[in-house]
């Protein structure tokens, strides 16, 4: 075994740059155990190991930075969640990857997302006028003094042609609803959630910093979310920024307005069986696992179908963290599980909240060639078809 270097000043930078809880870890090893690459085979699942990833940070060895490992981290909270010590986990591997990233070293792959972040405002390359190209034919409100409800669209739905839909249904949704929001639109800037799990902090800080002043100018107070991680970030992230803001997802919002009798749907329109699967920043990390259960049950006349493993042992689909962007060999596909799951159940619909799951589901049930038994559907597609 080859000797390895010890570097304080990396342990002390990485403590410095959010890993707080580092030295916590107790090596028990139950984050490993846990982690969703246990469940997987492949040369990433056979290299992550979560629980040596913390011991290399606490001494300041090399090894914790190399790409196919510092990078695999979905940060779906599953070893964060039931740690024994209350380890702080993905703050952790955000401060070594902030460590990297921070150096002028981010992977390859993630060059051109960061950089169209700097430069757009968003991650996916689209310019910044083409933000509401998902507003296309819809009467979409601007949002203005006298609006309740700031709607932010996750910039996956502004850019993306399927994501699209998505957007486009939530706010017919609380159109229908009787719902007071609106947009703000092309000054509108990412999130920063997954720039800043990649360790970009920089970038986070440049587009928080923007969405700030925008939302402050504009007397933004209550937010609803189509996508869970924007939600997260505007509570938690912003929070520690000052923000004074109430988030939203929007099944909360329309979960309300069905129990108020203001949006209604057609309950048993058609046979097919549909099964939930819990997004990790909607559940495990937002704790909203009842709203689009209810809603499902609502508009089918009964609750939907629960995969093997739900709410708080759900598996990630693996689009967090950054790794929407990652290039996945079939059959290490976390999304592959979810797939196999739902088949199980006899479901002939697959449905979540949130469009990174929406993304990285599809591309697994076209991988295992399921798309013609296993439709993937965003709630809000479902609710919109049922009015």
């Amino acid at each position: 075994m080859e000797p390895k270097s010890i570097l304080l000043e990396m342990r002390d930078y990485i403590a410095e740059m959010g890993a707080e809880t580092l030295d916590w870890c107790m090596q028990c090893g139950l984050c490993t155990n846990l982690c969703p690459w246990r469940l997987v085979p492949g040369e990433t699942g056979d290299a992550f190991n979560v629980r040596l990833m913390q011991r290399l940070g606490q001494v300041g060895i090399e090894g914790f930075e190399e790409e196919r490992v510092l990078f695999a981290c979905s940060t779906c909270g599953t070893c964060q969640h039931n740690c024994p010590r209350g380890v702080k986990i993905i703050d952790n591997v955000r401060a070594m990857r902030a460590s990297i990233v921070g150096g002028g070293m981010p992977p390859a792959g993630l060059r051109p997302v960061l950089g169209s972040a700097h430069s757009n405002g968003n991650p996916w390359s689209g310019p910044r006028e083409k933000r509401i190209q998902w507003q296309e034919g819809l009467n979409i409100p601007a949002f203005g003094p006298d609006t309740e409800y700031f709607l932010f669209v996750c910039c996956h739905s502004c850019y993306d042609p399927r994501s699209m839909k998505i957007a486009r249904a939530v706010a017919q949704l609380l159109t229908k609803g009787g719902v007071s929001f609106g947009v703000i639109g092309a000054e509108e800037s990412c999130c920063g959630e997954s720039m800043r799990k990649l360790g970009d902090e920089e970038l986070f800080q440049k587009l928080a910093g923007a969405n700030l002043e925008l939302f402050a100018s504009r007397g933004v107070r209550r937010i609803i979310t189509t996508s869970p991680h924007c939600r997260w970030s505007f509570m938690n992230d912003y929070k520690d920024l000052g923000a004074d803001w109430e988030v939203f997802h929007y099944t909360e919002i329309l979960s309300d307005l069905v129990k108020t009798g203001k949006l209604s749907f057609t309950a048993g329109r058609d046979g097919r069986k549909v099964a939930f699967h819990d997004p990790c920043y909607l559940g495990r990390h937002g704790g909203i696992y009842d709203a689009p259960r209810e809603l499902l049950a609502v508009l089918y006349g009964k609750p939907p179908g629960e995969l093997s493993r739900n709410r708080e042992q759900s598996v990630c689909c693996a689009g967090g963290g950054g790794r929407i962007w990652a290039e996945v060999p079939t059959g290490e596909r976390f999304g592959e599980l979810r797939i196999m799951d739902a088949v199980a159940t006899g479901a002939n619909v697959l449905a979540t909240s949130c469009p990174y799951c929406v993304n990285m589901m599809t591309d697994a049930c076209n991988s295992l060639e399921k798309q013609d038994v296993l439709e993937i559907k965003e709630l809000s597609e479902l609710l919109l078809e049922g009015l």
